[in-house]
């Protein structure tokens, strides 16, 4: 069996069961038998003192060059597939409501490493797989068939079109890998508000899964309220505020093919037409200039893209964050709401927090934290793995 022997000292992660390797903490390799292993080997991992710590996928070409499977002395193998899929799914089942669109399987958080797997519309519906690592994808077809054996849909699609494959030494993959293509668009229903999916090419996986609760706080807070929802792609938050009885809803994006089918969405739930506003544009732009107007609104939404990709990229991210938040709440009426979020892993909630309170400083308003937000309950997060933790938010109250 291949095995890792880490360097003396460099196991302490794993006994906090952190499930990353780097490569300077390997002192050794062995088990090669003179041939480079194929990524995603599983391998035993042992500390510099010989004990058992775990079994990982050993890509040499990652920059996290082992993800741990199991801390346990068991087998990979597809029976550890079959189990891990279950697990995740009675989670759901006992956690998630009010949907059929589901993240079933959220990497690291359910064992599987670089794996994410997005449910849209139940049984007849789509699976959709992004195989993000050179574990999960050397394990590809056990993994498949145990989706479609424990949640009895036949349809599963792959979107392993992020540039993170690259980065692991594996080419972008889409299609079919059983069932049925998916049509143009899957019809999901969330919380009573029905929305069109393109899950072959739409951000993600198509569509935001992880504002789920997010979602239904806006449509709680909305009745009666003029809201701007910035970065709305196909109208997530537009539809919820709607559904909450929004006195008229702004709608704000650069993506014509993404606003479009907003608009198709917001026609799809029989909302009045004279309460939705369209603006493809850039936010920035647009806001700057409803400031000029002096426009002003009871509700707004930022939900902007990855601002940040990696640490070197924190800095530049940090300005744009305290640039479009400092123009939304200075287009905020007293006692408005701003729900304002990051989906940057590089940006910590505590510097996001920090750079809210310098927007509002330099905005010369008071604003009042309200709640603090996070994704929904099918994103866990692990103690053990803070990273996981990539979206978080705040909603704010601007006060006099």
């Amino acid at each position: 069996m291949l095995t890792l022997t880490l360097k003396p000292g460099k196991e302490k992660s794993l006994l906090r069961r952190h499930p990353w390797i780097f490569p300077a903490s390997i002192a050794r390799v062995d088990g090669q038998a003179g041939a480079a292993p194929p990524p995603g080997a599983t391998a035993l991992v042992r500390s510099a003192s010989g004990e058992l710590l775990a079994r990982a996928a050993y890509n040499p070409s990652s920059k996290i060059c082992a993800r741990m499977w199991t801390f346990d002395d068991e087998a990979v193998d597809p029976a550890f597939i079959g189990k891990q899929i279950g697990k995740a799914l009675a989670y759901r089942a006992a956690n998630v409501h009010g949907t059929d669109a589901v993240r079933l399987v959220f990497g690291e958080a359910d064992g599987f490493p670089g794996l994410v797997v997005d449910w849209y519309g139940g049984r007849d519906g789509h699976l959709v797989c992004q195989f993000q690592s050179a574990g999960v994808d050397s394990w590809k077809g056990e993994i498949v068939q145990a989706l479609v054996a424990q949640t009895g849909c036949a349809n599963v699609y792959e979107r392993s079109d992020a540039s993170v494959r690259e980065r692991e030494g594996l080419a972008k993959a889409t299609g079919v890998l059983a069932g049925a293509a998916p049509p143009e668009h899957i019809h999901i229903e969330e919380h009573g508000v029905r929305y069109a999916v393109n899950v072959r090419t739409g951000h993600k996986t198509g569509f935001y899964i992880d504002q789920r609760d997010n979602r239904q706080l806006v449509m709680q807070h909305a009745k009666g309220r003029e809201v701007l929802n910035c970065f709305c792609y196909t109208g997530g938050f537009t539809l919820a505020a709607m559904r909450g009885g929004a006195a008229g809803v702004t709608s704000v994006d650069s993506a014509g093919d993404a606003l479009a089918l907003a608009k198709r969405n917001f026609d799809l739930n029989g909302f009045d037409p004279a309460r939705a506003h369209w603006c493809d544009a850039d936010v920035f732009g647009l806001l700057r200039q409803m400031r000029q107007q002096g426009r002003s609104f009871d509700l707004i939404v930022l939900d902007p893209p990855k601002f940040a990709s990696s640490a070197q990229q924190v800095e530049r991210a940090a300005r744009a964050y305290k640039d479009v938040n400092l123009l939304a709440l200075q287009l905020l009426r007293e006692n408005g709401l701003l729900f304002t979020y990051s989906c940057s892993g590089a940006i910590s909630a505590e510097l996001f927090q920090k750079i809210i309170a310098g927007a509002a400083t330099d905005a010369k308003v008071n604003a009042r934290i309200l709640r603090r937000m996070h994704a929904g309950m099918d994103h866990p997060l692990m103690t053990s793995f803070p990273e996981g933790d990539y979206l978080k938010g705040l909603l704010l109250m601007r006060v006099a």
